[in-house]
């Protein structure tokens, strides 16, 4: 292999090679298709397993057959406007709601982490070290997995010589490469210490029982007590994960997989009162699009928001008297005028659209936003407003969500909040 073959190959996933191989090898073998494909071949073969296979799958198939047609400098047919029409019909004739991993709660994160402390105090009296090992190692996994929203090929490529454990304080490690990093710049990721449940303090008495200094954070213990020099695979996490849950008493422990604990630390996140910047930026998201998918809960802003509702309505439609939530009368709402002035970057109009939408069904949505013009460029909002202050702080972070979704769809964006009474402008 040569020096320039090195490099390309480490520029690609091992993953991603992997998984194109193997769409490639579907295409050829089990469908008997030739490459270089025709756009009617790409047509047949998608509308062969437009009922078996989930469109995501679908639309990777694609992606592998795209990529085998430039690297080997043929015309994409993969592009063609059929190709696209039916993906369309596809989508319309086969809706499928879009699977996700159940949100491991924090009361399920308590009864797991107590069960492995038990179970890991219980073995060492045995004099057990191998299951010692085992249960130490993973409550250390969990409680990091959690609190830091790791995916499981995260958690799978953590290294001890990047990580550093301030005791009491927190702890910092750095990952050279995961999933989200298109640009292989690696990040840094920090998790404080906590008065329970810490993840902090689980990694120091894994590392302290292990005697491990250097390598894989989480690695296969053998039924002898013995660790392994490699790090585990990040498909090995989830049976693992299952088998914990369904020890420690969870129900329904099949439903979950490692991807509970990114789900649960979201939803946790989003009903302890973080808005969705602060979120994006210490689980590791770009795009607001995809961290909107973890918060499919209500938040307590919206249950408020129904409970004002019913406190104002119900009492005069019913003739009853309804208790009222503490200090939910206090919350008034202020009526916001917001204007959008998007341009793409790059001349095309498709990304103007894709931004309207995403901002519409996001950041807006979440204001009971209702359009004041055909082209979905000028909204009025209902802000909570305990406080002006509080205005400013939604509105700030509301521009700021605006831009960030501009950004992602390549557009330059103007955008203006208006109070309509007092004429204030926040931009």
């Amino acid at each position: 292999m040569s020096q320039v073959d090195i490099y390309l190959d480490a520029a690609e996933r091992t993953n991603t090679r992997r998984s194109y191989a193997s769409a490639i090898q579907h295409f050829e073998v089990e469908w008997g298709g030739l490459l270089p494909a025709t756009i009617d071949s790409i047509a047949r073969y998608l509308a062969a397993y437009a009922e078996s296979l989930s469109l995501n799958t679908l639309k990777h198939r694609l992606a592998a057959l795209s990529r085998w047609h430039q690297d080997h400098g043929f015309p994409d047919p993969t592009k063609a406007l059929k190709i696209r029409q039916v993906l369309k019909g596809i989508r319309t004739l086969h809706p499928a709601q879009e699977k996700r991993a159940k949100p491991l709660e924090l009361e399920i994160l308590r009864s797991v982490a107590d069960w492995l402390t038990s179970a890991t105090a219980a073995a060492v009296c045995r004099g057990d070290s191998a299951n010692a090992l085992r249960h130490t190692r993973d409550r250390a996994l969990v409680l990091l997995g959690f609190w830091r929203g790791f995916r499981s090929d995260e958690l799978a490529n953590l290294r001890i010589e990047f990580i550093e454990i301030k005791p009491g304080e927190g702890l910092t490690c750095f990952l050279p490469r995961s999933k989200g990093d298109r640009n292989l710049e690696g990040r840094s990721y920090s998790c404080p210490a906590l008065s329970r449940l810490c993840p902090v303090e689980a990694v120091e008495d894994w590392l302290a029982l292990s005697k491990l200094t250097a390598g894989p954070l989480f690695r296969k213990v053998d039924r002898w007590g013995h660790l392994s020099e490699v790090e585990l695979t990040p498909s090995s996490i989830i049976p693992m994960l299952r088998k914990l849950l369904s020890q420690a008493g969870v129900a329904d422990a099949e439903s979950f997989s490692s991807h509970s604990l990114r789900r649960g630390f979201a939803q946790w996140a989003g009903m302890s009162g973080w808005d969705i910047r602060e979120l994006m930026s210490y689980v590791g998201w770009r795009d607001v699009k995809a961290a909107m998918r973890y918060l499919d809960g209500v938040s307590p802003d919206q249950k408020a928001r129904f409970e004002q509702g019913l406190d104002r309505m119900l009492p005069e439609t019913m003739g009853v008297s309804t208790p009222q939530l503490p200090g939910l009368s206090e919350v008034t709402l202020t009526t916001i005028e917001v204007t959008i002035d998007l341009s793409p970057f790059n001349g095309g109009r498709r990304g103007v659209a894709n931004a309207l939408r995403d901002m519409a069904s996001t950041c807006l949505a979440r204001f009971q936003a209702q359009p004041l013009d055909e082209d979905g460029r000028r909204y009025r909002i209902s802000v909570p407003t305990p406080s002006n202050d509080t205005l400013d702080e939604h509105l700030y972070t509301l521009l700021d969500e605006l831009h960030r979704i501009a950004d992602a769809r390549e557009c330059f964006l103007e955008a203006v909040c208006r109070d309509p009474v007092s004429g204030k402008h926040w931009d």
